[in-house]
Formats: structure tokens, sequence, C-alpha cells
């Protein structure tokens, strides 16, 4: 297990990765060293070719509660060079949550207790979220007199209508996982959602690779593409996976049938 900056744990399980906010007793709130820690776990994970899913979750009695102004404030110079992109097309702030989009496996977040303000943002950046039915959802920056900045732009606006993300953004109002699930911000509610979330990772982890990975780009980068376009992004990434071994083993698996045994990423 590998301890980052003593805020993130990432722990590695054959094909899947579990990566644990780690600052319980502040309910997981979000520091610098939290945000360039997950940075940090993320590029980790990138390097291991072997990883086919990852489990993004918090220790203690929430997934994360939000910005920890109290300590964030003490660092003015750290907030400035974390807010600046510096030739980027993100800040820390928002690179922490968009990372876990970027990479090129399925990211599972498992929420519980709060998932509060830039909590929120960070579960949104991830493929899929699964979440007990008494966490508390919201998107909180309003009541500091703020907006989300960490990414909702994005990943917000492709899960509900311009309408919803307003209400939810203007309000700041707090929400259980049943009415997250009816809006299409979280993907299954489970009293217990670590063997869900572990079980959906198990299965991806039985396909190939490639095609998990083409699958995730696929679907990322045509959300707001003209139809030419993502017509042109699925020919693109098929023709790669057709020229590649593993859609090969694929194929052989399924008529030998047996297992596939895939190369790595």
């Amino acid at each position: 297990m590998e301890t980052l900056r003593n805020r993130v744990t990432v722990e590695f399980r054959q094909h899947l990765a579990i990566v644990s906010l780690s600052r319980e007793e502040k309910y997981n709130g979000l520091d610098l060293d939290m945000m360039y820690a997950l940075i940090d776990a993320a590029k980790l994970i990138r390097r291991q070719r072997d990883v086919r899913a990852v489990i993004l979750r918090g220790d203690g009695k929430a997934f994360c509660a939000g910005l920890d102004f109290a300590t964030v404030m003490r660092k003015p110079a750290g907030i400035l060079l974390a807010f600046l992109p510096w030739l980027r097309k993100d800040n820390v702030f928002q690179r922490m949550c968009l990372v876990w989009r970027d990479l090129p496996v399925p990211v599972i977040a498992v929420t519980h207790g709060y998932c509060f303000g830039g909590g929120m943002q960070l579960a949104l950046a991830c493929d899929f979220r699964f979440s007990t039915p008494d966490c508390q959802f919201s998107i909180m920056e309003i009541q500091w007199g703020l907006i989300p900045d960490m990414s909702a732009s994005v990943t917000l606006r492709e899960l509900v209508a311009a309408d919803v993300a307003m209400e939810l953004t203007m309000t700041g109002r707090k929400f259980d996982a049943s009415e997250a699930k009816s809006l299409g911000l979280i993907s299954a509610v489970a009293t217990d959602p670590m063997p869900a979330a572990e079980a959906l990772a198990a299965q991806i982890a039985e396909r190939s690779p490639h095609a998990i990975s083409a699958a995730k780009r696929l679907f990322r980068s045509t959300g707001q593409s003209s139809e030419r376009g993502a017509l042109a992004r699925e020919r693109r990434l098929q023709l790669a996976l057709l020229l590649g071994g593993n859609q090969r083993e694929a194929m052989r698996a399924n008529f030998e049938k047996r297992p596939p045994v895939f190369r790595p990423r």
C-alpha cells in the first residue's frame, strides 16, 4: 500500500486499485496536500498498466465533506499557485478531479456520510458512483458566496439538465442518495456499496483492457461532439482495436470457449 502526503492511500489488488481519502478526522476535507495527493495517486495508477479499474472511497464517517477552508486559507501563496493554470487546461483544484476522468481505466466512486462541495465534484468526475442510502449530497459552494470551480462545469452538465444544475448550484441544498439517483447523479444505491463496486470492477476486468479504455475515451470525448465528429471518433477507436492483439484474443477465447488472457494496456 502506498501512502501519499499522509492524505491518500493506494492499494493494488491484482487488476484493481483502491484509492482511499485518509483524513478521516476532518471528514476527508480537501486541503492542498489532499489535492496534490489525489493528483499523485492518479499518476501512480496510470503507470501501472495492468490496472483495469479503480475504486475511489473515503475512510471514516464520510466520503468527503468538501474544501477545508480553515486549513487552506492559512496558505494564501499556496492557493494562488494552485489556482493559476500555468499554461495548462486546468488548475490544481480542477485537476484533482479531472485526473480521474482522464485515466484510461474506469473509476468508481463509493460515497457515504457526506459528499459536499469539492467532494461532490470529485465524485462527479468518476465514471460510476455507488452510494449508501443515507449519504448526503450538496453542491455547497454558494453558501460561501462562490460557484463550483473544481470541474463541475464539465461533469455536471453531462449528467443533468441545465435547470437542474443551476437549481442545485444556486440553492446549495442538501439531498439524499435516493434523489441523487433519480436525478442521474449516482449510478446505484446499496446499504454496503463497496462490494457492489468491487463486483462491477471485477466484471470490467474480465474484458479487454484496450476495449474498456477505448469505450471510456469514446463516451468522454463525444459528449459535446457533432454527429459527424462522434461517428469519426468511433471509427478511429474501433480501427485501433481491430489492429490490436487483445481483440484477436477476445475472438479466439470466444470461439474456443475459454477465459481470455489479455495483454496489459
